[in-house]
């Protein structure tokens, strides 16, 4: 019997979470299906700070997520396993959004401070290198990598490694904005140019899907329309809605639009605000939970291949505890829909 059996056994399902660990979980990353990564990061927020607490957050609320997901109960029996915390990331990401508050201070003084800003953007890349190798190393042992952001820049690293795997695969976006700017306060891997520098760096990725999307500037639009991306503006959908159509009927239209191996990304600001309302850059408007369960879950059932994913910008409050509780009910579902997806096409 190896370990992980013997693990199971002992292990009671309807307990205390004890372990620690992701949602109480007692396996490894070595013995886990689904390893993923923290990245403590937020070099380039640009309006509230504290997505680089999301990681530790959302381990700390996974302790009260029970364990039974009905599209496949058994799912947490693969493995959920965490890494641990790099603490260099961490200092360099504190270091980088000092520096980036100097240019900050900069522009609204309409001046611009290169060596700020060159600090930045190096560090930035040192961070995707890191992310980049580090998913590279458990890829290449069979794992289902994701990743628990921080900012939203930082899973470009994770989506390079998949393309050394995959040599075609789509995204499917969960996010209040487009993320298309090619740089951003002067930042070229800024949160908000995630998707310009993966479409840009990343030729394996055949087409990037966006859902949610309601704030946006008019490059971002124009650059969509010349490359390989298909929106789902927020108020397109809430209008079909109102005039009568389903949202089954939407999701099977943003579904159609996705290759057969797809990867998430998804920035929590995706949702309605009342379920994340610290995170970095809120909206009005959004999926509702359900809606967003929806989609994910219909990515099974429609087939499609989920070869990783993300969730970003998780924020948590002082005293308040909702937006990671939210969030780590929001990753436990990311990681049965990927399991769920692996199992329907074996």
């Amino acid at each position: 019997m190896t370990s992980k059996e013997e693990k199971l056994q002992d292990f009671d399902a309807n307990g205390l979470a004890l372990s620690g660990q992701l949602y109480g979980l007692p396996f490894t990353p070595e013995e886990s299906d689904i390893v993923l990564i923290q990245a403590p990061w937020e070099a380039t927020v640009s309006y509230r700070t504290g997505t680089a607490e999301g990681p530790a957050a959302i381990l700390k609320a996974s302790a009260q997520v029970d364990l039974y997901d009905s599209l496949i109960p058994d799912g947490w029996k693969h493995g959920f396993a965490l890494l641990p915390e790099d603490l260099g990331l961490r200092e360099l990401s504190r270091k980088a959004r000092a520096q980036a508050e100097i240019q900050l201070d900069a522009l609204i003084e309409g001046g611009f401070n290169s060596e700020a800003t060159s600090f930045v953007n190096e560090s930035c890349v040192t961070m995707i290198n890191l992310i980049e190798n580090k998913a590279t190393e458990w890829l290449e042992r069979d794992k289902i990598v994701g990743l628990i952001g921080g900012d939203h820049s930082t899973p470009l690293g994770l989506m390079k490694s998949l393309a050394k795997k995959h040599s075609s695969f789509g995204i499917l976006q969960l996010d209040a904005h487009m993320d298309l700017r090619k740089s951003f306060e002067d930042f070229k891997y800024s949160h908000a140019s995630i998707m310009y520098n993966a479409l840009e760096e990343i030729p394996a990725i055949h087409t990037l899907v966006q859902v949610g999307i309601r704030d946006y500037c008019i490059e971002e639009k124009e650059y969509a329309h010349l490359n390989r991306v298909t929106y789902f503006l927020d108020d397109y959908s809430k209008k079909k809605q109102l005039n009568g159509s389903p949202w089954s009927q939407i999701v099977d239209e943003i579904i159609e639009s996705l290759p057969e191996k797809v990867y998430i990304s998804f920035d929590i600001d995706g949702l309605d605000p009342s379920l994340c309302p610290n995170t970095g850059t809120p909206v009005p408007g959004g999926l509702r939970w359900e809606e967003a369960i929806y989609l994910l879950e219909q990515l099974v059932v429609k087939k499609r291949k989920i070869i990783g994913f993300d969730l970003n910008e998780v924020t948590p409050f002082e005293n308040n505890e909702w937006d990671a509780a939210v969030g780590a009910r929001l990753l436990f579902k990311l990681c049965n829909v990927a399991i769920a997806s692996k199992e329907a096409l074996s």
